[in-house]
């Protein structure tokens, strides 16, 4: 009886340790997470306006876009797939 308490006080200490470890892990990680974010932020505005440009240039891809495309689909499908349109969405 005197090894299975020792057991279960060993077993109650091991987990606690690896929940405590695992604790720190976790909340290091959002404060390592926010202070990178403070130090850099992200550029959202730059992105939004490319994006925005690309998508009012025209809604047809150009020929080596398409030709790309259109090598991709011949040779995941064996030759037997083929291209027909391609839009930008």
């Amino acid at each position: 009886m005197e090894n299975l308490g020792f057991g279960l006080q060993l077993m109650i200490v091991g987990m606690t340790t690896v929940f405590l470890i695992l604790l720190i892990v976790i909340y290091g990680g959002k404060l390592l997470i926010a202070v990178v974010n403070r130090i850099a932020p992200e550029e959202v505005a730059a992105a939004k306006k490319s994006i925005a440009a690309k998508s009012q240039s025209g809604s047809e891809v150009d020929a080596s876009t398409m030709a790309v495309l259109s090598e991709v689909v011949r040779q995941i499908t064996g030759g037997k797939g083929r291209v027909e349109s391609v839009r930008k969405v």
